[in-house]
């Protein structure tokens, strides 16, 4: 890295900010991605910490003078190596940037800085018992404003959406150092292009997000979680479309193979308590009132009985939820050793019975396994492509696209939530038309002409 970037670095956060020996920065070069499908991070880097969005956006302005590309990086929580450098740059830290700036209750609001942690609002809204944000990827370590340009989703998808449904306003670096504020706190606004939609899932791509404001929710008190268990799965998938049809929206609901569900509760010392059939549901609902709770909970257990539910349990203590969240939660990591590629493809709700048959199939085709859990009610899918003897299988690109395809000819999706990033890319031309990927080189040369931010991610800029 150039001397000159660097102290110029310096002389914008101070000398304590910025990181150029290696050993201290390994861990700001790699996300979660699996080892043996991410991309090698270039050496080659510095890391630099600013502390105001005033700093990121003269940090922004040195590296276009210098033409040295920046990663900006969140918690290191993604999957599709999005905040991996692969060429010697400036890996732009927003763990500074961590401070509550607003609770805005006649509004209904929360203005946080991009670096605060999912876990800090979550200790923040307890301050506020009445209202809640919904959006919850997992990994409480993410941060806000990778949550923000990686549009996370999460278990709760089904009745309150994506990152993209509840932000309302972002303050952003642009590429080229411009600090602009997009949105706001209105509900209404038709003028000109959305700029701030554009940014949403943008990868940090097309700017640096450094302060969100989100929208938040009256909270139900009433929360319970109910295990339906059935011995096939398009049983289990073809019921939730009709429990949905008779107006009751979960806050989730999430299938699991029984074979993933004993892996995931042995891997953290747990016991799984459904014994019968083998595929399960898990339904977690919350109520303004006991009796609207008790009711609906009765009807999904009458329903899925209708279509061949075996058994069904209700965790009754808030210690019987967090289990069976946590045995849930778990599987990806339970099995994340033996993983080589961990796929979030999603199809219309109702095509997922279908999408679940071609898994197996295709599976079946190469002689492995797919194990599979994901939040059925929104058509998104998490299976996995499994090691061979500890390595990449030969036909990883095959059974791969043979998945996607699957995904792809319902109407579907490669990503839903991890992203297309550094991983991904590659495949875009399996979803996207010429002119559409033209199209989308167009927007990030408009917003980037010097292709300083987070170049390599998503798509390559024109000549």
């Amino acid at each position: 890295m150039k001397k000159e970037i660097i102290g110029e670095l310096v002389g914008i956060v101070g000398e304590d900010w910025v990181v150029v020996d290696l050993s201290q920065m390994q861990s700001y070069l790699y996300d979660e991605t699996e080892l043996k499908i991410r991309p090698k991070a270039c050496e080659d880097c510095v890391v630099v910490k600013p502390a105001t969005a005033e700093e990121v956006s003269e940090i922004v302005k040195a590296a276009n003078r210098h033409l040295v590309p920046i990663v900006p990086r969140g918690g290191g929580t993604g999957l599709c190596g999005a905040a991996i450098p692969t060429v010697p740059s400036i890996v732009l830290s927003l763990e500074r940037l961590n401070k509550i700036v607003e609770f805005d209750s006649k509004n209904l609001m929360i203005t946080v800085e991009a670096g605060v942690t999912l876990e800090g609002l979550l200790e923040e809204m307890k301050k506020h018992d009445k209202l809640f944000f919904p959006v919850h990827p997992g990994d409480e370590g993410a941060q806000i404003g990778g949550m923000v340009v990686e549009n996370a989703g999460g278990v709760r998808a089904v009745k309150h959406g994506i990152m993209r449904n509840h932000v309302r306003g972002l303050e952003v670096v642009l590429p080229t150092g411009e600090l602009v504020n997009l949105g706001g706190k209105m509900i209404k606004n038709n003028m000109g292009y959305d700029l701030l939609q554009m940014m949403i899932g943008s990868e940090g791509t097309l700017g640096i997000v450094t302060k969100v404001t989100l929208k938040l929710y009256a909270k139900n008190p009433n929360i319970g979680t109910l295990l339906v268990s059935f011995n096939a799965a398009r049983e289990a998938a073809d019921v939730v479309a009709k429990i949905l049809e008779q107006g009751i929206t979960p806050l989730a609901i999430e299938y699991m193979d029984r074979e993933s569900a004993l892996v995931s509760a042995e891997h953290i010392g747990l016991a799984y308590p459904a014994t019968q059939g083998s595929v399960d549901l898990m339904f977690i609902l919350d109520e303004a009132s006991l009796d609207d709770l008790y009711a609906k909970c009765e009807r999904i257990v009458e329903m899925c009985e209708e279509f061949g539910a075996v058994d069904s349990l209700i965790a009754e203590t808030t210690q019987d939820q967090r289990t069976l969240l946590e045995i849930r939660s778990n599987v990806y990591t339970a099995y994340k050793e033996n993983i080589a590629d961990a796929l979030d493809i999603a199809v219309p709700p109702a095509s997922v019975p279908d999408l679940l048959d071609d898994i197996r199939a295709i599976a079946k085709k190469y002689n492995t396994i797919s194990p599979i859990a994901g939040h059925i009610a929104d058509g998104n899918v998490h299976n996995f492509i499994m090691l061979a003897d500890g390595k990449l299988p030969d036909y990883i690109e095959d059974i791969r696209n043979d998945m996607y395809n699957a995904a792809l000819k319902y109407g579907g999706t490669i990503t839903a939530e991890h992203g297309t990033g550094r991983t991904r890319k590659k495949h875009m031309n399996q979803q996207y038309t010429d002119r559409e990927i033209e199209i989308m080189r167009g927007v990030k040369k408009a917003f980037d002409p010097n292709n300083i931010l987070n170049p390599g991610a998503i798509v390559d800029v024109m000549d």
